[in-house]
């Protein structure tokens, strides 16, 4: 929604580059993970949501009047995996690649997962839930639960534990959703003189 809000405004106001920048950042290391473990799935999954995050932020910084912050942000993505690569090509044996890797990437999606809760603290102090997505809650439940059972069928803890907060936070924002239920919010009206 995103993409279609910048394309039919040619704006991008009130759109976050943050997280175009860090989900293509998360995209870009499961897919080296999935290049490492030979995995077809992690694989053909990563690449393409790294070229739509591409494509996102190409189209935003297209659209963005202020290009060099966002010029500056996309260097020091590039800057990081530049530098993780070399790591993990260079300075890791190969035996403990796979690992390390998985590690990463496992605490770059805890992460991930986690920063919404700033915006859960606010939906609990406003009693409103205008700043969330409900799309994006159940995107983000689905991805979450099937990362997680596809994990567990391979055994493979990386996949698995990682996206168990996924389903954590999704839940917790659907009990909000229904807690304080967008017709709840009150809308603005001035005092009566």
């Amino acid at each position: 929604s995103d993409l279609r809000q910048m394309l039919a405004t040619k704006s991008v106001e009130n759109i976050q580059f943050l997280p175009f920048l860090t989900t293509d950042a998360n995209n870009l290391s499961w897919l080296g993970y999935g290049c490492l473990k030979g995995d077809g799935t992690v694989i053909t999954v990563n690449a393409i949501g790294s070229a739509l995050q591409t494509l996102y932020i190409l189209v935003y910084l297209y659209y963005c009047p202020a290009k060099r912050p966002v010029l500056l942000q996309v260097l020091l993505l590039l800057a990081v995996v530049v530098t993780g690569c070399s790591y993990f090509t260079i300075l890791v044996d190969t035996g403990m690649r796979l690992t390390h890797l998985g590690l990463f990437c496992s605490i770059f999606t805890i992460t991930m997962y986690l920063s919404p809760l700033a915006d859960l603290a606010k939906v609990v102090r406003s009693k409103s839930t205008r700043c969330l997505s409900f799309p994006l809650t159940v995107t983000t439940l689905v991805a979450s639960s099937s990362w997680t059972l596809y994990g567990l069928q391979l055994h493979d803890p990386y996949i698995t534990v990682p996206n168990v907060p996924g389903i954590v936070t999704s839940l917790v924002r659907f009990w909000l959703f229904q807690r304080y239920r967008p017709e709840q919010d009150k809308a603005y009206s001035p005092l009566p003189s």
